[in-house]
């Protein structure tokens, strides 16, 4: 006889995690998280309300696995190597996991206080990076905005198949962000200068 699994929320999210990276979030049902599962649909209902009530847990789940890919990256690192390496995580986790970060990103519910938290970490994160550039609170708020935009951009184009010419996407991506952090000395030495004018 075989045993059934013991469900938990923990093995729910692992679980449709495997299926929506394999096969896209379009095409996540209950009925194929169950059959994964090894259960029947109505024991789902236990731990989440309907298919929607499971893509919020689903995209609360993506955001803070990004965070743990980053943070674990950015360990032991400050300043440029701390951007590159939570940038490099980023590419990572959605190479990874793409149909989990698809997820985070189409179907959440952003007035979830859970949800809100999970991003805020993030975000948090990645300003704990840029505090070694010693930057104002708005200008490190508007790079948090750029790094965003350039990562989430590339992983969407490359997910898509949009980078078509027979040149390395390492390589571009290296480019890219080497390219974005000449941004930021370029903003502190014109901070630097200025200040140096006004004395």
């Amino acid at each position: 006889m075989t045993r059934r699994m013991k469900l938990d929320l923990s093995i729910i999210l692992e679980k449709t995690t495997e299926l929506v990276d394999e096969n896209g979030v379009d095409k996540l049902s209950l009925g194929s998280l169950a059959e994964k599962l090894g259960v029947r649909p109505p024991s789902l209902y236990n731990h989440f309300e309907g298919l929607n009530g499971l893509k919020q847990k689903l995209a609360i789940h993506g955001v803070e696995k990004l965070h743990e890919y980053m943070l674990q990256a950015a360990v032991g690192k400050a300043g440029d190597d701390a951007v590159r390496a939570v940038s490099a995580a980023y590419i990572q986790f959605v190479r990874t996991h793409p149909g989990l970060y698809d997820a985070s990103n189409r179907f959440a519910d952003t007035n979830d206080i859970e949800l809100q938290r999970a991003q805020e970490s993030v975000v948090k994160l990645v300003v704990q990076v840029l505090q070694a550039y010693n930057l104002n609170d708005e200008t490190a708020i508007h790079m948090v905005r750029g790094l965003r935009s350039i990562l989430h951009g590339f992983t969407s184009i490359e997910h898509m198949g949009g980078f078509g010419m027979p040149l390395d996407i390492d390589e571009s991506f290296l480019i890219l962000i080497n390219t974005f952090i000449e941004g930021i000395h370029s903003i502190i030495s014109k901070r630097d200068n200025d200040l140096q004018n006004d004395i």
